[in-house]
């Protein structure tokens, strides 16, 4: 590891407010740890979870306090500032890109709500690797001193190096909680075999009558105001969905690169072959790809922004909302359709487990499959536009405030 790089950049991990500085620090963190995880690649592919050596690395590296409030020795990254950090990961280590964000998410809407008892007993040993879930589940029953919560989860993405695990939880009805436990407490099941995204180790897991004390636990309907600024105003899935977006968009990137290297040696067809860098079908891929992918990341840039500055005073416009969320499945459409377009560009060489635009077409297809990308939302942002959006019974109940959150578990 470069660790000069970061020592220079990010003193401590004091991360700057100015926008421009903080993602410099943040992008210079990536470069200081690029050579391990592009070393212990192949080895999370293996184990089905991230290596040993991408977690010291990702550890080290402060880019898990990527989305934490600053009050808590977080970079409160701007959600673009976020994009091009995981990009740039995405382009190292696909599964430490994906682990790295979860675990960002999960730490800053934990550690921007708790109680500060509760944010110093968590950070008391360094800043910690979290895992969590999107989907509420489970039940939580009111016991003295807190709750009793029961209930199983997936998708549990970097689960099993995890310090901490932030659930939310069906409590006394409709009503829900997220709380924070720690991974010693949790029950995760070796089940992650998977078509793509295996370095991610994103296992099933379950909670059996484990105790959690009132102050590791949120009240998602409360109106206490968190620490930090806009960002951590956002709720969900306005905080997460930048994520996804730019993951999908940087995995197209990471295809066009992966596709375009040593084109001249490769020769196709029987009679009068030709290098695959003088065919014309496959220039035109290239180019009318990397338009794509530009088009993607910058129209998921403006939906982000916009979204972003909406929350300025307070929680962000639903509809803005929900436009970023269908941007972010179409980015996904797009990589898909790209990344099967230059799979078949490959050659017979690109079946084999050891080719990398292998991995990246099933990564892709994973991917796809993640409730935040469902094309459900597209159905969603078109009610918005045509002004036929009726409000479900839940979400009807959770206006204004939760209204955005509700957009999650439509979009199945």
């Amino acid at each position: 590891m470069r660790r000069q790089v970061l020592a220079l950049s990010c003193p401590e991990h004091r991360f700057p407010a100015d926008r421009a500085a903080n993602s410099a620090c943040l992008l210079a963190a990536v470069d200081a740890v690029a050579d391990a995880l592009a070393a212990g690649r192949l080895e999370s592919e293996r184990l089905r979870r991230l290596s040993p050596t991408s977690v010291e690395a990702l550890r080290f590296s402060g880019l898990l306090r990527m989305k934490s409030p600053r009050a808590v020795g977080g970079a409160e990254a701007h959600p673009v500032t976020q994009m091009d950090v995981i990009e740039a990961l995405t382009m190292i280590d696909p599964a430490a890109a994906w682990c790295m964000f979860i675990s960002a998410s999960a730490a800053g809407a934990a550690l921007s709500v708790l109680p500060d008892e509760t944010v110093q007993a968590v950070l008391a040993e360094g800043f910690p690797f979290m895992a969590g879930s999107l989907r509420p589940g489970g039940e939580a029953r009111r016991v003295d001193g807190g709750y009793r919560v029961s209930g199983e989860w997936a998708w549990g993405s970097g689960i099993e190096h995890a310090d901490w695990v932030l659930v939310p939880v069906f409590c006394d009805g409709p009503s829900l909680i997220r709380a924070l436990v720690p991974t010693s407490h949790v029950k995760v099941h070796d089940n992650w075999h998977t078509l793509g995204m295996r370095g991610t180790g994103s296992c099933d897991y379950e909670m059996d009558d484990v105790f959690v004390p009132a102050g590791f636990a949120v009240d998602a309907s409360a109106d206490t105001p968190p620490r930090g600024g806009a960002l951590m105003r956002l709720g969900l899935p306005a905080f997460v969905v930048n994520e996804h977006g730019s993951f999908a968009y940087a995995l197209g990137r990471l295809a066009l690169r992966t596709a375009s290297q040593d084109v001249s040696e490769k020769w196709r067809g029987y009679v009068g072959s030709v290098s695959l860098a003088d065919r014309e079908v496959f220039q035109r891929a290239i180019g009318r790809g990397t338009i794509r992918m530009n088009a993607c990341a910058l129209g998921m840039a403006d939906a982000i922004e916009r979204m972003f500055d909406s929350a300025a005073q307070g929680p962000p416009d639903p509809t803005l909302v929900t436009e970023a969320q269908a941007a972010a499945a179409w980015c996904t459409d797009e990589a898909v359709e790209l990344v099967s377009e230059l799979f078949r560009f490959a050659g017979g060489s690109a079946v084999m487990d050891h080719s990398a635009m292998q991995r990246i077409l099933r990564d892709v297809y994973t991917i796809q499959s993640h409730l935040m990308v469902s094309n459900a939302v597209y159905e969603l942002f078109g009610q918005e536009l045509l002004g036929t959006r009726q409000l479900g019974v839940s979400e009807a109940a959770a206006a204004p405030r939760q209204r955005s959150a509700v957009v999650l578990s439509d979009a199945t």
